[in-house]
């Protein structure tokens, strides 16, 4: 008997937003000059609080998106929303202190056809572009990799929910004690294990236990593109990623089915990794306390 899942956020956001589709894919000061950390392939400046992220925000100086809406929740697991042409578009997002960020869209409710349709697309819109932050006079701004801004987000922003959304969901979310929490820096890489970069990610990887029985063979596949994609064993799965100093990992996760088979929940390791150390030949993810969440080898 199978029985439908959905990892972290997708929880809330699949419950109580009609018309669901497929699924795709404190304030900082501005640096001087953007650097390039050796264990990342992103330009970042000096430190960054992600809860400074959170709210409902117009959209500006967006190739393709002026106007738009986004509105980023800290709660459940990095919620996202962009109110656009394309309806309502809704998916996961992941930011750290160092100033990464990453998000993706999974599913709509609007317009599902033509270059409205969640896709492999999603990588060369800005939203899909941009994987770093930095606040500019109460003003979050995304950069791409390589530190050039790819949108500022102004506040105030009060997007119309539709004919298929709760209006509560369409309210400006709140900053609260547990969001607060929920973005503190992540515990350092253990002295054990070499922080991970984009470089040593980048390939196949499978579970440590490489238990048989499973209809499929779990895996881990990091490309360039900043995507990912894998599967539990018993269905495909995928999000998007992004690497930067220290080991610091950030994955999003989107909906996946459960069909009844021995699954390895690669999903969740990625989910709620916050760094990454390589091990020899093994790659160890950890959430935000230091603890493991899973483990994987390069697949040969």
């Amino acid at each position: 008997m199978s029985r439908i899942r959905y990892l972290l956020a997708v929880v809330a956001v699949g419950a109580l937003l009609a018309g669901c589709g497929e699924r795709v894919g404190s304030e900082g000061s501005a640096p001087e000059q953007e650097q390039v950390d050796p264990g990342s392939a992103v330009a970042l400046g000096p430190p960054q609080d992600p809860v400074a992220l959170i709210g409902s925000w117009t959209v500006t100086e967006a190739d393709g998106g002026a106007d738009d809406v986004l509105r980023l929740a800290a709660s459940p697991g990095g919620e996202v929303r962009l109110f656009g042409r394309c309806g309502v578009q809704m998916g996961t997002w992941r930011a750290d202190a160092s100033g990464l960020f990453v998000a993706d869209l999974w599913g709509t409710s609007g317009p599902g056809g033509g270059e409205c349709r969640p896709g492999s697309e999603f990588a060369d819109t800005w939203l899909g572009r941009a994987a770093a932050f930095r606040v500019e006079g109460g003003s979050p701004i995304l950069l791409d990799e390589r530190g050039e801004r790819v949108a500022r987000l102004l506040a105030g922003a009060k997007p119309t929910p539709g004919p298929d959304m709760l209006a509560s969901l369409a309210e400006p979310p709140e900053v609260t004690d547990e969001a607060r929490r929920a973005f503190t820096p992540a515990t350092a890489l253990p002295a054990a294990l070499a922080p991970a970069s984009r470089e040593t990610l980048l390939g196949r990887w499978v579970p440590v236990d490489g238990r048989r029985g499973r209809p499929k063979t779990p895996y881990v596949e990091f490309r360039a593109d900043g995507g990912w994609r894998g599967s539990d064993g018993c269905n495909g799965q995928g999000g998007r990623w992004i690497a930067g100093p220290g080991g610091a990992l950030l994955a999003t996760t989107g909906a996946s089915t459960l069909i009844g088979c021995d699954n390895v929940e690669v999903g969740v390791w990625l989910a709620t990794a916050w760094r990454a150390g390589i091990d020899g030949d093994v790659l160890v993810l950890l959430d935000a306390q230091g603890k493991e969440t899973g483990r994987l080898r390069r697949d040969r």
